[in-house]
């Protein structure tokens, strides 16, 4: 008894002094200043507080000493305070912090001492900010982390070292920065580290040197970088279990790759751009690979694997996309006689470097550009050249001349690159593809001509490329689409128009894309899609057109789209949506992005079709009242209702007694009545009163839940949306 009179004491102490417009939770030594005004850390803030929530405030910098007030502090939070500096000794005296979150602010660079003082700390969330560049020694003070959260900054460059200190760190983040170089000896100070993300940036080739140092680590997230190869041992991590080099650039994996990584049980290739794979050598303990979203040619080419697949006894996902006859069955379901070469030569998979022949002279270079002969890749990267440079090696495979200045592109380009298959050309000031300036690149796949001015294009530009699968135009100039440039691209699968000025899509636009699978047309000014415009693609999967002038779904020409399984219609001014809008896709949709669209009415029948194929739907950021009944969409893996102002009446029964089924975060809030604004629909207690209200509802039968709404809805909730994607907990 003396104890608790003791803290009630301590805690009237606390609430004299509870500065507005925080709320002080005496009981748990809680403090909330959400939201506010503030542009300083209150210095009246209860001396035994525990956790600090700050969040939305205005700060700008953080200055030495701020919290030398509350020594106590277990948790701070300091979410979205445009937060731009973190002064040395910002966080000194707060020995007992184990948990610190600075996302969503605007830092750009990290001191030495700027994190000195938390010896104590366990997890740092730097998620968001503007971080470019990390001096050596700012964790060094860190002995107890065991989460570093640096997702999303602008990191390019991580020098040798960085990480000292980190002695128990067990999970660093790093995707989505623009990381493309790693010293060798980067993550030399993490002997604890179990699981590395660093998927999202711009890594071309596998950091095998850097890797090398992660002896313990048993998961490596590398997806979503522009790898194009896997050479012959190139990672040698001894406790490596798990590896995702998924929505990469892949065009090749050299047989003994993952030799060095016996412990390698699940490798996750989906989304590249194989043709096939050799047997994997030494990867005795894998048994799972996945290889959905691939160009796979099942010829005889092919055998070699698939009977390693049977001996090793190696499960593996994925399925044929040539040729004609066996596109769409599963490598699970061949059989050996099944998988035959044609007389006719079939397009060439990448040779691994044991398989390439040597012409005599290949070892030539450019002068200024860089050869390596051991990846066949060829590099003249910003050096300020205004032509296109000649005589690489005739073994060339990837050809990256980003960053120069070169304004057209001439006929015969690129001679004597017969084996190219890569060829990087952004941000080259290219205004014309003049007709035949690809001519005699006969193995190439893959086009990067982002980032320039091009405003138009003609057939003849692509003569002589007709291998060509992967075009990326995003950042031009073009109003419209280049009608009936792709006719001589019949293996063209994936086009990029992203972020141009295109306004409307017309009929004969993609005349010749009769293998375009994926279409991406997000950040143009779209206010109208011909109804036979997307005709020609009847092999189309995705569909982005999210960021454009849409003011209804383009319900007519989704018709004929039988394999669409992605539709993407975020942040168009569609304000409502008929009956039977989705009807064409509905039997193969499994992705709806409605979000931030400004929707009002969705009517009752708008869904009509869709059901359990659906696995993912956001509506998320919209403003109308009421959606539609979604019992049948039993598939679900995703549902976001975030930030719809539902107005929770008993016409809404039937979605609050839903969502209280679903094992899903859907987010869904009250909007109106007063007394239910801001509650979460689970546990709004308005529906209590309406008819058919009955035993075992949820709510009614649960005294404590109904005092946790009662509470919940005095408080303004905040949150972030779910993870889009595969749901493999990388995020």
């Amino acid at each position: 008894w003396g104890i608790l009179l003791l803290a009630a004491a301590l805690g009237g102490m606390a609430a004299a002094h509870c500065p507005a417009p925080c709320v002080c939770d005496n009981l748990r030594a809680h403090v909330l200043c959400l939201n506010g005004s503030l542009v300083a850390i209150p210095d009246t803030i209860p001396e035994l507080t525990k956790k600090l929530d700050l969040r939305g405030n205005s700060f700008t910098a953080i200055p030495a000493g701020a919290f030398l007030a509350t020594p106590y502090l277990t948790h701070l939070d300091l979410q979205h305070c445009k937060v731009e500096r973190l002064e040395e000794g910002a966080f000194r005296g707060l020995g007992r912090l184990v948990y610190l979150n600075l996302a969503s602010n605007s830092i750009a660079l990290l001191y030495q001492e700027s994190l000195d003082g938390l010896s104590s700390l366990q997890q740092l969330i730097l998620e968001g900010n503007r971080i470019e560049e990390i001096q050596p020694g700012a964790f060094g003070h860190l002995g107890s982390l065991t989460v570093l959260d640096l997702r999303a900054n602008a990191l390019v460059y991580l020098p040798d070292m960085v990480f000292q200190g980190l002695q128990v760190l067990r999970w660093l983040r790093l995707s989505h920065n623009a990381l493309h170089v790693l010293g060798s000896e980067a993550f030399a100070a993490l002997p604890a580290l179990r699981r590395l993300s660093l998927d999202h940036n711009e890594l071309q080739a596998l950091p095998g040197e850097a890797l090398a140092r992660l002896d313990g680590a048993t998961w490596l997230d590398l997806g979503h970088n522009p790898i194009t190869y896997v050479a012959e041992e190139a990672l040698a991590m001894a406790s490596l279990r798990h590896l995702f080099l998924d929505h990469a650039s892949l065009q090749d994996v050299a047989p003994d790759a993952f030799a060095r990584s016996p412990q390698l049980r699940m490798l996750d290739l989906r989304e590249n751009q194989l043709q096939g794979l050799p047997p994997l050598a030494g990867a005795g303990g894998l048994a799972r690979v996945s290889l959905d979203g691939n160009p796979l040619l099942c010829s005889c080419l092919l055998r070699p694997f698939h009977s390693w697949l049977a001996r090793a006894r190696v499960q593996a996902e994925g399925a044929c996309a040539a040729p004609p006859a066996l596109r769409g069955r599963p490598l699970d379901s061949l059989k050996t006689p099944e998988m035959r070469c044609n007389r006719l030569r079939p397009p060439p998979s990448p040779p691994t470097p044991s398989q390439q022949p040597r012409a005599a002279g290949s070892r030539q270079c450019p002068r200024g550009c860089v050869c390596s002969p051991d990846f066949h890749h060829g590099s003249c990267e910003n050096r300020d050249l205004r032509e296109i440079p000649q005589h690489f090696p005739a073994d060339t495979r990837l050809l990256d001349l980003r960053r120069n200045t070169f304004g057209t592109v001439p006929p015969d380009a690129f001679p004597g690159l017969k084996e190219l298959v890569s060829l990087h050309l952004q941000s080259c000031g290219i205004r014309a593809l003049q007709p035949g300036a690809l001519r005699g690149l006969e193995s190439l796949v893959y086009l990067y001509l982002t980032d320039n001015h091009l405003s138009t294009l003609a057939a003849a530009a692509f003569e002589g490329a007709p291998q060509l699968a992967y075009l990326d135009l995003d950042h031009n100039a073009f109003a419209r689409v280049p009608a009936g440039a792709f006719q001589l691209l019949p293996s063209l699968i994936s086009l990029h128009l992203q972020h141009n000025a295109i306004g409307e899509l017309a009929e004969g636009d993609l005349a010749g894309a009769r293998g375009l699978r994926w279409l991406y047309l997000a950040g143009n000014a779209i206010r109208h899609i011909a109804p036979a415009a997307l005709a020609p693609t009847k092999l189309l999967e995705k569909l982005q057109l999210e960021g454009n002038h849409l003011v209804e779904v383009p319900t007519a020409a989704l018709q004929g789209l039988p394999a669409l399984s992605e539709l993407k219609l975020s942040r168009n001014p569609i304000r409502s949506m008929g009956d039977g809008v989705f009807l064409p896709v509905a039997s193969s949709l499994q992705h709806l992005y409605l979000d931030n669209m400004g929707l009002e009415q969705i009517s009752p029948a708008a869904f009509a079709g869709l059901g359990p194929k659906i696995r993912s739907l956001y509506l998320e950021s919209n403003k109308m009242s009421n959606i539609p009944n979604m019992s049948n969409f039993t598939g679900l893996e995703i549902l976001n209702l975030q930030d719809v102002p539902f107005h929770c009446d008993c016409q809404l029964l039937p979605l609050h007694r839903w969502i209280n089924k679903l094992n899903l975060c859907v987010g869904a809030t009250c909007g109106s009545p007063a007394k239910a604004h801001g509650l979460k629909v689970k546990l709004s207690t308005t529906f209590q009163s309406c008819p058919g209200w009955g035993r075992g509802e949820a709510g009614e039968a649960n005294p404590e839940k109904t005092k946790a709404a009662s509470k919940f809805s005095k408080k303004k909730r905040s949150g972030k949306s779910p993870a889009r994607g595969f749901s493999k907990s990388r995020a």
